[in-house]
């Protein structure tokens, strides 16, 4: 009986763990499938995975705020941009390899002491078309380092101080992936001079990434790197200024550096093998980078449109035949160069805001002139009132 009664016990305490254990489960699972933001969950891990390998890098715990700009982190292996890309600036790039790529690359040389720290902000300024963007890719690929193009369209928002949180989220996931560079092309849009007449999230937003970079300075291991690009350089906040002590200017290409230019550009194409271009570089005096890029787009489609003439004529043909220094010297007779080009249409608005001032002005006067008659209409009533 005192076993029987023993196994009997037994049995009830193991129901009623049983179903004490299935409980728990089946309250687990419901709270799972009640839970609101259980979705939203799924799909911010399913994000951080998706993040993690196109970084190639291991999963790392992140904020909603830094999920956002992981959305503009950008692997480096993924970068197709090296300075054998980019033609001439030899000087230049040699510099930004000693100064910015090695720090980042060999942290091990630059531990030791404060003199040679790794660079905090590098500005990259210079006329449009000059390559400074494709500096800035090249830099990425060559140290390696996670590319944060920052855009602030993404920092924005409508509620009240996320603006501040965004631009933590910065610097504080480019930590996180170090070795970083934080990039910010037409600085100047968004770090310009501080007015009064700016909106306060603005201002707010720009002193919090004012404090966060110069707060990297205090930690010398950290690998992260504030790298901006501009047109306008004298428009920068002077506070700005003395937070990228290294400035290299992308000025216009000389006739040495537009040859080596058209040779990049017309690496890997089909083209003629007796194509001087010593003296096309010659007759692009003024072009730009990417001026003369788009000069050998546009004669890349002479041979398209002859092909595509004898196949009109009833011709076949194997394929396009190689470009030719004929096609660029064609092109060059009606291409503009960039500048030439932004003057033109400036003359050209000029024109049309006089026509449209002049016009504007006539309506104006006619305004004028009856206002005049209806006052002196209504001083002339008020007298006549009075002496009645």
């Amino acid at each position: 009986m005192g076993r029987s009664s023993e196994t009997k016990l037994l049995q009830e305490l193991i129901l009623y763990a049983a179903s004490a254990a299935l409980s728990c489960l089946v309250l687990f699972v419901g709270l799972r499938q009640l839970d609101p933001n259980r979705e939203a969950s799924k799909k911010a891990l399913e994000h951080k995975k998706e993040i993690a390998k196109r970084l190639g890098r291991p999963l790392i715990q992140t904020n909603p705020y830094e999920d956002v700009i992981a959305c503009d982190v950008i692997n480096p292996d993924h970068i197709d941009v090296e300075f054998e890309s980019i033609g001439g600036l030899e000087a230049i790039k040699e510099a930004l390899y000693e100064l910015v790529i090695l720090p980042l690359r060999r942290p091990d040389l630059f531990s030791h002491g404060k003199l040679l720290g790794p660079q905090k902000g590098v500005l990259l300024y210079g006329p449009p078309g000059t390559g400074k963007t494709m500096l800035a890719k090249a830099i990425a690929k060559e140290s390696g380092a996670v590319f944060i193009n920052v855009r602030i369209s993404n920092l924005m928002s409508k509620w009240f101080g996320d603006a501040q949180k965004l631009v933590a989220a910065v610097f504080s996931l480019a930590y996180k992936l170090q070795p970083a560079i934080i990039f910010i092309d037409e600085v100047d849009s968004f770090l310009g001079q501080r007015r009064t007449s700016d909106h306060e999230a603005l201002l707010n937003m720009k002193t919090e990434f004012m404090a966060l970079w110069d707060g990297f300075t205090t930690d010398s291991n950290a690998r992260v790197m504030v790298l901006a690009a501009t047109n306008r350089p004298s428009e920068l906040d002077e506070a700005i200024l003395r937070r990228l002590p290294q400035a290299f200017e992308i000025g216009m290409p000389d006739r040495r550096e537009r040859t080596e230019i058209l040779k990049v550009t017309l690496k890997g194409e089909k083209v003629e093998d007796n194509i001087d271009f010593d003296h096309i570089a010659g007759l692009c005096e003024g072009y730009t980078g990417s001026d003369i890029l788009e000069l050998c787009k546009k004669a890349a489609y002479f041979p398209i449109r002859e092909l595509l003439d004898e196949e009109k004529k009833g011709k076949q043909s194997s394929g396009p035949r190689p470009l030719s220094q004929s096609d660029l010297e064609k092109v060059l007779v009606t291409s503009r160069k960039t500048k030439v080009a932004a003057t033109e249409y400036t003359g050209l608005s000029a024109g049309w805001s006089g026509h449209r001032e002049s016009g504007d002005f006539q309506v104006q006067a006619a305004i004028n002139e009856i206002s005049k008659v209806v006052v002196s209409q209504i001083l002339n009533l008020q007298a006549d009132a009075q002496d009645s």
